[in-house]
Formats: structure tokens, sequence, C-alpha cells
């Protein structure tokens, strides 16, 4: 078993930080957090009541906001913060390490200005600190952070081009509610838990608006389409996308009551504005962001993301959501 330390202490850290506690008791292990207020009070109540209350953290994860107490010894680095912070927070956590550490990503999102996966920003990361490449795995899959921690049956994958940190990862996180499956195919893992989110906020706005459910099917459907065109076209394999960290996040998140992303989309279905919204959000949407991304992404390969690209009109340019369906449904009439 190797020593980790899980970077992010949102409701996701937190889950997956009550997951590895069950699985492995006698395991003390590390959970990094961001804000050191959350950290303290987490440490004294032993709940962390801001983005996941009601789990009683167990006494062998220890909280900290010094990222050389939570990293100094680790072998093993779990990332579970928003993409946008991402590079910065691995870059501090490996300016602590004297040895180049595993990593297993947790977050769904690109990379604003560079387009990369997370797989490839931790890649850039440890290369500049140890000059030699990373070992990486991404978990990915349907998975909300409250069913998760409260111990509802879930499968999910972990994927690497190093089949035996997939099967590690699967290891450590399989258990009697938890379900790990593997796979080499990093960009569909990554590309799939990334772009559903986008297709999610659309769901959303269908949802706001007062569409009925053969507008959210005939939406899952044409997203996942969309979805594989572009992960494909990178080099994904169709097949991971049809699967737990495609279509099966993609429903998830699509359909979930417990989905941010979708949440966004309701409310700009309803109206209100994105700054509004996003003012009065404590935990972030990855859609939003990874919508330009993805856009630009799909300019630079030559891909055709309509719905994608009707997403970031309304996110970006103010487009009314009921005019962005009206242009999606009066496109020129084609094979499927």
């Amino acid at each position: 078993m190797k020593t980790i330390a899980i970077l992010g202490g949102g409701s996701w850290g937190t889950a997956l930080a009550l997951l590895l506690a069950r699985n492995h008791p006698q395991l003390p292990f590390s959970l990094w957090v961001h804000d050191p207020e959350l950290a303290r009070t987490m440490r004294e109540r032993r709940d962390n009541e801001v983005y996941l209350p009601g789990f009683a953290l167990p006494e062998t994860i220890r909280v900290t906001s010094d990222m050389a107490e939570a990293v100094t010894g680790a072998t093993l680095l779990v990332g579970v913060m928003p993409s946008a912070h991402a590079r910065s927070i691995y870059a501090a956590a490996l300016r602590s390490l004297n040895e180049m550490p595993a990593f297993i990503s947790a977050t769904k999102g690109l990379e604003t200005g560079t387009l990369h996966r997370m797989s490839q920003v931790i890649e850039e990361v440890a290369a500049a600190r140890f000059y030699r490449p990373a070992s990486v795995a991404v978990l990915s899959g349907p998975s909300f952070a409250l069913e998760v921690a409260r111990g509802d049956p879930v499968a999910v994958v972990a994927a690497s081009r190093d089949r035996s940190l997939a099967q590690q990862a699967q290891e450590i996180f399989s258990g009697p509610s938890f379900r790990v499956y593997t796979s080499e195919d990093v960009v569909g893992v990554e590309l799939g838990g990334a772009v559903k989110n986008i297709i999610a906020i659309a769901a959303g706005i269908c949802t706001g608006v007062g569409l009925g459910h053969s507008t959210i099917a005939s939406l899952i459907t044409r997203g996942a389409a969309e979805m594989t065109r572009l992960a494909c076209s990178l080099g994904a394999e169709p097949r991971t996308l049809a699967g737990l960290s495609g279509v099966g996040d993609l429903v998830l998140t699509a359909t979930g009551p417990l989905s941010r992303n979708r949440a966004v989309g309701i409310e700009l279905g309803r109206g209100r504005t994105l700054v509004d919204i996003l003012q009065s959000m404590r935990m972030v949407a990855e859609g939003i962001g990874t919508t330009a991304a993805a856009v630009e992404l799909a300019h630079r390969v030559g891909v055709e993301i309509p719905i994608t690209e009707q997403m970031h009109t309304v996110l970006y340019q103010g487009r009314s959501p009921r005019d962005a369906i009206r242009e999606l449904m009066q496109r020129k009439l084609k094979e499927e």
C-alpha cells in the first residue's frame, strides 16, 4: 500500500477520503484542504460542514492546510481539486517532495489556455520538477460525492498507460460499495469526464425552460455522439465513451438532482444570468470553463460539436437559451 495524500477538501475529495478510510481502516493518510479555517474546523469537529456535512471523518484522516505536512513521505498523490487550480496545486505539492510520486487524478475538466487534460498538466508539472515522465492514472465515472460518502453502490473506471498503476488504483479504491474497472484509454476517460459536464448544463437549460423528458433524452444521445467524435479525434477508443466514464457519467450528470452543472443550466433556463448564478455558488461547476476549452480544442482538430458551440454562445456571449435550442433544431438535416 502506498502512502497517500489527497489534494482537495471539497465534496469529492472528502468523499474519496471517507471511502479510503472505510476500505483501509488502519491506513493513516492526509487530506489537504486549501482553506486553513475549514481545515481547522474539520480537524476539531471531524466533519466537513461546508462541502459534505453529516459524515464523521475517522481519526485516520489527517486534515491539514499545510502542503508540506500533507505530502511529506507520500508516494501517491490523489488530485481532487478544481481544474483551474490543478497546475499550481501540483507544483506546490512537488516542491515538498524529493522523489517522484505516482498520481491519480479525480478532477474532471480541461485547463483553460493550454486545453490540457489533467493528466497532461500533471506530466508537465512533474517533468519540470523531476526531469522525467510521471506515472499517472485517472479516476472517473458516474459518482456523486454524497452517494459515495453514504455507501451507495457505485462503479467507476481507473485508466492509465501504466497498467500496474491502474490496478493499484483499482485495489486501493475498490470496496463493498465502490467497484473500480481498469482501462488503458486515458484520453477517452478524461475527455468523457470533462465534456459530459457541458452537456449536463445544456440538459439543465432544457429543464429550466420547461421542456420534457423526450428533449433531455435526445440531448443526451446527441451529446454522447458529440463527446465521442471529439474524444476519438484525439485518440480515444469509441467503446470508452460508451462506458462508465462516458455515457454512464453523462446520464448521471445530465439528469441527477445533485449535479452542479445541471443546476447551473436550470437557473440559466429560468432566466438568471451566469454572473448571478456563480455568485450564489460555493462549489465549482467544471462545465463552464471546460466549454471554452472544448470549443477551441474541437476547432483545432476540425470536429463539429454543435451542442457545445451553442452552450458557448449562451455562457460567454449572452445568447438566450431558447435561441440556442432553436438554432440546434434548425441545423441542416443529415443522417444519424
